[in-house]
């Protein structure tokens, strides 16, 4: 293996990782928007997702290099095939997080309910998830990306509690179906990052292991509809 080949590689492991924490700081700073009722890093979170959106071209322009010039085989095929996928749950998970700034606009502009369903527990666990995958991919860790398998059916229970516990606020008062309608919305997009989470760990645990997790029973128990 070449000198510039493994230079190449380290760089894209570090974009991803570079990736990795803007995604996380994004998805902090809007449930902190959401919960201390902030238009202000509400919007800051809007705007800043162009930054997430450039490093996914560049990752992009960095797995095609490396395919195209390198011919990589075994494990470090594995590795940018992986950071290809990840790459992607990154950018989508900035999206989610741009979601839950837009809901928590909203939000701030109207009564707040005295208590917002499971969104605290859910944002925790979800931004854990995240950063345990993120460190997975670091050291290549599969017992810890395992970990963060099976931790996902938590936050669909979470989701589930929310949108009912919301839905039945609802119907007993219709004067907070938009603060409702927010937090269902906030819910269901901490959900998505949970899910995304649990693909960057099914990736590292098919760069490490050869090893295709996904819809295996290790992961979780069977749902409907795809993941």
């Amino acid at each position: 293996m070449s000198r510039h080949f493994v230079a190449e590689l380290g760089e894209l492991k570090s974009t991803i990782i570079r990736m990795g924490s803007m995604a996380e700081q994004a998805i902090a700073e809007s449930i902190r928007a959401l919960l201390e009722r902030d238009p202000e890093l509400a919007r800051r979170v809007i705007d800043e997702d162009e930054s997430i959106n450039r490093y996914e071209v560049i990752v992009d322009d960095q797995v095609v290099d490396l395919l195209a010039l390198q011919q990589p085989v075994a494990v470090d095929l594995r590795f940018i095939l992986a950071a290809q996928k990840i790459n992607n749950d990154l950018e989508r998970i900035g999206d989610h997080a741009v979601n839950i700034a837009e809901s928590a606009l909203q939000y701030s502009g109207r009564p707040p309910l005295t208590r917002p369903g499971e969104i605290p527990e859910m944002a925790g666990i979800s931004k854990t998830m995240l950063r345990e995958a993120i460190d997975a991919f670091i050291h290549s860790n599969t017992a810890l990306a395992r970990e963060v398998l099976r931790t996902d059916d938590e936050i669909d229970n979470l989701n589930r509690r929310t949108v009912e516990g919301m839905a039945e606020l609802i119907r007993t008062d219709t004067q907070i179906i938009y603060q409702a309608l927010d937090l269902i919305r906030v819910s269901r997009n901490l959900e998505r990052v949970a899910d995304l989470a649990t693909n960057i760990a099914e990736e590292v645990i098919f760069m490490a292991e050869a090893h295709n997790v996904k819809h295996n029973v290790e992961r979780r128990e069977p749902q409907q509809g795809p993941t």
